[in-house]
């Protein structure tokens, strides 16, 4: 009886170890969760970035609008019969 009782107690402690410091532990356990966390929220700022693009694209090929707002601020266009003013400012001029 003694002999079951000892390899009981050597297969509890093999189980306890493997639960607590191999592998599929609890501390690998909760790391990964973080990590799957983590990629969680990187995932969804790559969603959020490409809702944002998609949107772009599709207000580019519905329309002139879009299409002419980027052209005047970002190319600094004009349409025909516009005056372009530039205005300095002299304070920054000077220094």
């Amino acid at each position: 009886m003694r002999w079951i009782l000892m390899i009981l107690v050597i297969i509890l402690i093999g189980l306890q170890y493997r639960l607590w410091f191999g592998q599929g532990s609890w501390e690998q356990i909760v790391s990964l969760q973080r990590e799957l966390d983590q990629q969680h929220l990187f995932n969804q700022r790559l969603r959020d970035r490409n809702q944002v693009v998609e949107n772009e694209v599709r207000d580019l090929k519905s329309g002139l609008e879009s299409v002419e707002e980027r052209a005047r601020t970002e190319l600094g266009l004009i349409k025909d019969g516009e005056t372009f003013y530039l205005l300095i400012d002299q304070e920054k001029n000077t220094q």
